[in-house]
């Protein structure tokens, strides 16, 4: 399993939120490009970055940021926020990202969201499902759709993509533990496809139950900055 770490951004500052809610954030002291730094010291391969302003508003806010880290640091880019079409998609894999985290795009804008996946297929794309009571969550989490979460994940394989981040966000930020109920529900249903965790994460034993669950990946936020999980520790599953 994939050990993800994160980064959140608002205001070029590293931050996380409580439930989705943008009046809920808390700021850590390490700039993203520092923090990214000391993951790929560690030896994490991946970083999952969240362009958390540009979720709400559909721009890219943080350009400058991804072209530092990419620069200083060797370390993987899965990047998400404020991607609306393929003209966003082509800027970021020119900065060098090495997989867009395509979100709202996938249920507002569907014949752009099938053109980035024709163009660059799973090795390159990955569906944000979002999820509040099991339904998707888009523009920054603040709208719940009526899309079940399992008819969405089979709408995206129709276009040829098969790796999902799914985050139940009445998880995200409080350290109570991963969504298993929701998570053994996806892999019984979609064996053969990655299914990437995302909130929740408070503890080592939640990694090590996931892992044993055969999640593809887990991405791990808030119980870093709060020291909830210790980072070497952590890295210890990186392969």
């Amino acid at each position: 399993m994939l050990i993800i770490p994160a980064i959140d951004i608002i205001d070029n500052k590293v931050v996380r939120l409580s439930e989705g809610d943008y009046n809920q954030s808390t700021i850590y002291e390490n700039s993203p490009v520092e923090q990214a730094q000391v993951y790929s010291d560690l030896g994490f391969n991946w970083v999952h970055i969240v362009d958390l302003l540009g979720s709400k508003s559909g721009e890219i806010n943080v350009a400058g940021i991804i072209s530092e880290i990419k620069n200083k640091c060797n370390i993987k880019i899965e990047f998400g926020g404020g991607i609306r079409n393929l003209n966003d998609v082509d800027k970021l894999i020119n900065l060098g990202i090495d997989r867009v985290i395509l979100g709202s795009i996938s249920i507002n804008s569907k014949p752009d969201f099938e053109k980035i996946a024709e163009k660059y297929g799973s090795e390159k794309v990955i569906t944000a499902v979002d999820v509040k009571d099991e339904f998707i969550a888009i523009k920054g989490w603040t709208e719940k759709s009526e899309i079940h979460i399992s008819e969405h994940i089979k709408y995206c394989k129709t276009v040829g993509l098969n790796t999902f981040l799914c985050t139940d966000i009445s998880k995200d930020g409080l350290l109570k533990g991963p969504s298993y109920n929701l998570y053994e529900k996806l892999l019984h249903e979609f064996p053969n496809d990655n299914l990437i965790a995302s909130g929740g994460v408070s503890n080592i034993s939640d990694i090590k139950k996931l892992s044993e669950m055969k999640m593809h990946a887990v991405v791990v936020g808030r119980a870093i900055y709060e020291n909830k999980i210790n980072l070497k520790e952590l890295a210890e599953f990186v392969d």
